[in-house]
């Protein structure tokens, strides 16, 4: 018998990393699941972290915590594909805690299957809404001060499903290979300017909408299907994310990195 998610190794541990200590970052999509434990993680590390996300509360929860646990987070309610939203969000990250070094651009996740026989326009513009320009929008907003700063470390997030085919929708999967597209691009461009730019790719992960999506039983069947035996937890992919984003990856830029369990072997 194949063992279950809950019997499995445990999830990565927060990896401790000096030189994050003191560094701005932020983390979209920060109010839940892997952006909030890359944001909790980052801090517990000494970094200050500016947190955003669509929703309050979450949000208030999240940065309470962080304080909670002796760290720095600052809250910022902002939509990630409203360019006005993030604008106005890098100015109050400034003014609050000075030019960003880290830029986690997380926001997203939409990747519901749906048969693209039954895909409309509508929602193909809002996956890719959501999952891509979100990303550009915010690369928009702070690569600059990096630019004239000469330094800082950018990390997308892209999918397994950009990797390969997948029961995700084509939606999801082509705006996800266009942020592994984008991350390559952008990563060949500002090197020669002191900036990083790679890009995670994790599979199944037990976030919200995963445990909301799925029952035990199928859980356990998706975790059985990965090399590893078990779906990935969120600590996994922020500990993935502290090691792009410190001097530990140092000479490491336009990579995607698979965060999937052994699922994605190129």
């Amino acid at each position: 018998m194949s063992p279950s998610p809950a019997a499995s190794t445990p999830p990565a541990a927060a990896a401790r990393y000096p030189d994050l200590a003191g560094r701005v970052a932020v983390v979209t999509g920060g109010s839940r699941g892997i952006g909030a434990q890359t944001a909790r993680a980052l801090a517990a590390n000494g970094a200050k972290v500016a947190v955003i996300a669509r929703d309050e509360g979450a949000l208030a929860e999240v940065a309470g915590g962080i304080a909670a646990a002796g760290g720095q987070a600052l809250p910022v309610r902002a939509d990630a594909t409203v360019p006005e939203d993030i604008a106005r969000a890098a100015a109050t990250i400034a003014d609050a805690l000075g030019p960003v070094d880290i830029l986690a651009p997380f926001a997203g996740g939409n990747g519901m299957p749906v048969p693209t026989v039954q895909e409309t326009v509508a929602h193909w513009r809002e996956v890719v809404d959501s999952d891509l320009t979100a990303t550009f929008i915010c690369v928009h907003a702070f690569l600059p001060g990096m630019l004239e700063r000469r330094r800082g470390a950018i990390v997308t997030m892209a999918s397994a499903a950009a990797r390969q085919a997948a029961r995700s929708s084509a939606a999801y999967a082509a705006a996800k290979a266009g942020v592994i597209a984008f991350t390559r691009h952008l990563a060949a461009e500002v090197g020669g300017d002191g900036i990083r730019v790679n890009c995670l790719a994790p599979s199944a992960t037990a976030n919200e909408r995963l445990l909301a999506w799925t029952t035990e039983e199928q859980r356990a069947e998706l975790a059985a299907s990965f090399p590893l035996r078990r779906i990935g937890e969120p600590e996994d992919v922020a500990a993935a994310a502290l090691f792009l984003a410190s001097d530990a990856s140092a000479w490491i830029t336009g990579i995607t990195l698979d965060v999937a369990g052994g699922k994605i072997m190129v």
